[in-house]
């Protein structure tokens, strides 16, 4: 290489000179700006175009001094001679540099890590408590004891068979939640630079090609007690004294669900305007439900409030009575039935025995009205007929004479204390 013609700048120079672009020679120049900072660039010419590369501040902490700026200057001169585009070749040591870095990140990165990552970023957006605790509770149980300290980026199908195979006929619904939940915490781990390719977890076109076809739960079709064998039921559960038969007394005259009832607590209840008032977050559709209480009602929740709890039905620790507490008791009294069932009672009821409007019959079960204008305007306005349809349905349930006792064989058992679940 032909040695450099010119040396323009000095140290002194270096330091004093005003704002401005001056040459070094050999493609190297000084960039003072108007600020005063002061700066090394390197000017080249490849394929008829011209282009700067920076090296570094000329003055200050970090600063490259005059000598090895020359330096720096002489090796990537070379290179251009050589064809070679500094800009481009930084730019891939860069991004080599960066995937190295970011291979590091993903090596560290354990399964475990992002599944509790991503519960702590999107649990608050899950509404149901229970929803929250089963999501840890299945990955602590089926999940991380296989994969949990595997580095994200190395879970593939075979592990993910390892945990769902054994489940698969035994538990089939845990074991469909359990793989879509595996599923999304490795998109989010995807999305988030841990890993690459295909989603192991995938069940369309993947683990469905793998896994028979498992048998699914019916949806939508809860059995229900044919509503004219309601009163009779009614009569069975005033015999018992157990919280369970108060709770499920009160779940029937309010056709509530069984999760909106046994999480309610005593600052949801006016009894002045006889009103339970729901709200938001426990309700299915996200939204607050006022709730017209009966006499009868009403009264069961004055029988309970002498337990001073915070719950309005509590368990025996004081939080919320078991969702399993009503179901057990239906089994007690052998009727084969569901709780959430009741509603579908109520809603045939309603229809079959009553002249309401469906849309008051549909608001009093909190279904959403599609036309939110129509919501809006309704929100209101039928609070009094749906009081006055739940006073009809409260004295129904309490005509004992109207109920078909000989069709309904019920095993009202023997009392118990209130405190009892069942």
């Amino acid at each position: 290489m032909p040695r450099r013609v010119s040396r323009a700048l000095t140290v002194a120079e270096v330091k004093a000179k005003p704002p401005g672009r001056y040459a070094d020679g050999g493609g190297l120049y000084l960039l003072v700006k108007s600020s005063g900072a002061r700066s090394w660039v390197f000017r080249f010419m490849l394929n008829g175009k011209g282009r700067d590369i920076g090296l570094g501040t000329a003055v200050g902490d970090g600063s490259i001094s005059l000598a090895n700026a020359r330096r720096k200057a002489d090796d990537l001169l070379r290179m251009v001679r050589d064809g070679i585009d500094p800009l481009a070749e930084r730019s891939e040591r860069q991004a080599a540099a960066k995937a190295r870095d970011s291979a590091l990140v993903a090596s560290q990165m354990t399964f475990r890590s992002a599944a509790l990552a991503y519960i702590a970023l999107n649990e608050g957006s899950w509404r149901n408590p229970k929803h929250r605790q089963q999501w840890s509770n299945t990955l602590s149980t089926y999940v991380f004891p296989v994969i949990g300290d595997l580095p994200v980026a190395e879970v593939d199908t075979p592990h993910v068979l390892r945990i769902i195979e054994p489940l698969w006929l035994a538990k089939p619904e845990t074991a469909s939640r359990v793989r879509g939940r595996i599923e999304t915490i490795l998109d989010s781990a995807k999305a988030r630079g841990f890993r690459t390719g295909e989603n192991p977890a995938r069940w369309r076109g993947h683990i469905a090609q793998i896994l028979p076809p498992r048998k699914r739960l019916s949806r939508g079709h809860h059995k229900a007690l044919p509503s004219d064998e309601i009163p009779a039921l009614m009569v069975a559960l005033r015999k018992r004294d157990a919280l369970a038969a108060r709770a499920l007394e009160f779940t029937i005259l309010t056709a509530a669900r069984t999760g909106e009832v046994l999480g309610a607590d005593w600052s949801e209840i006016d009894f002045d305007n006889a009103v339970w008032t729901v709200p938001k977050e426990r309700m299915k559709a996200g939204v607050e439900h006022r709730v017209p209480l009966s006499d009868r009602a009403a009264e069961i929740l004055r029988t309970v409030a002498c337990l001073g709890e915070r719950k309005v039905f509590p368990g025996e620790r004081g939080d919320a009575l078991s969702g399993m507490a009503m179901t057990r008791l239906l089994k007690r009294m052998e009727i084969d039935v569901t709780v959430h069932g009741f509603r579908s009672s109520f809603r045939d009821w309603a229809a079959e025995r009553t002249n309401y409007a469906h849309e008051v019959c549909e608001m009093a079960l909190a279904h959403t009205i599609g036309n939110k204008a129509e919501a809006a305007y309704r929100r209101g306005s039928l609070f009094e007929k749906r009081r006055r349809l739940m006073d009809e349905w409260a004295v129904y349930c309490a005509n004992v004479v109207s109920g078909k006792q000989s069709d309904l064989q019920i095993i009202a058992g023997p009392g118990s204390d209130i405190n009892s679940a069942t």
